[in-house]
């Protein structure tokens, strides 16, 4: 549509945001917001795109798909590694009609430096105490236990093919690899189930900066918001902006933003906030 090809590889965020910084690609994506004074030092211009939900998935035999409910401080649990089972007496009282094994709980986490990490944990440090204290968030944290995996497409084939365990990952890729996804717990305390209407609720119900164009997505107030929400960030040299490359850029994300809603929507994502969304098209047009 626009003219302009695109060569994109889901590195994880982490390298996304480090070669955004050192120049050796046109533009960076992030699942985490880049700090300000990064920004600055690399003179980048940040602004969200898409919103897309993490989910939780989990091969237990005999469960079916959005049939299992966690919670919060459970999930958190799991991956400290003081649930050890999946008949443990807690997730038991919330599945009463569900006959959970006598498995052992094999937790999988990134072990690449991921956006999808920080998400996931921003949301554990918010609904458990003592992940905060002990573990906390970012990228790439020292996880308890558990083994690791590259990307999402890494964490999708483990758990597809290891019974007892449990991973993280985007919806898009619970929904392309046909992934049992667990229910949560939201704030308010209601069980709901991931979905773009769930990831929607959670936006909307979430308090943008107008000035950093950034919101925490992770368990907002939505009586039917999905607790683990985000939006990926694109980074742009702002020094790349009266260039051929530069041009090239704001003509892609502009289309995206203008014209690429249905297509988002395809991909199992959702469109920004109309208001947001016309800020960023706003200073796209007036960025240096």
């Amino acid at each position: 549509q626009t003219g302009v090809r695109v060569n994109y590889q889901t590195i994880g965020s982490g390298a996304g945001q480090n070669q955004a910084l050192a120049g050796t690609v046109d533009f960076g994506a992030s699942d985490a917001p880049m700090a300000p004074e990064k920004l600055e030092k690399g003179q980048l211009l940040q602004f969200p795109t898409a919103i897309g939900g993490i989910v939780v998935i989990a091969n237990i035999p005999g469960v079916a798909p959005e049939q299992l409910r966690l919670t919060g401080p459970i999930l958190a649990d799991l991956y400290a590694g003081t649930i050890t089972t999946w008949n443990d007496p807690r997730i038991a009282a919330l599945n009463p009609t569900i006959n959970l094994p006598d498995l052992p709980v094999a937790p999988l986490h990134r072990a690449d430096g991921s956006g999808t990490t920080y998400v996931f944990t921003e949301y554990l440090t918010q609904v458990a105490p003592q992940w905060r204290a002990s573990v906390g968030r970012a990228t790439s944290v020292a996880w308890p236990l558990g083994a690791g995996a590259r990307g999402n497409d890494g964490i999708a084939a483990y758990v597809h093919n290891t019974e007892g365990s449990i991973g993280y990952i985007e919806y898009a890729y619970a929904v392309s690899n046909h992934l049992p996804a667990v229910q949560l717990q939201n704030k308010a305390g209601n069980f709901v189930a991931p979905s773009a209407q769930s990831f929607a609720n959670a936006a909307d119900a979430a308090e943008w900066s107008d000035t950093g164009l950034t919101a925490s997505l992770t368990n907002t107030a939505g009586a039917e918001a999905w607790p683990i929400v985000t939006t990926t960030y694109a980074l742009v040299p702002r020094a790349a902006q009266a260039t051929r490359q530069g041009k090239a850029i704001d003509a892609f994300f502009s289309w995206g933003l203008s014209s690429g809603e249905a297509e988002s929507r395809k991909l199992a994502y959702v469109p920004l906030p109309q208001r947001i969304n016309a800020m960023i098209l706003q200073r796209l047009k007036t960025a240096p």
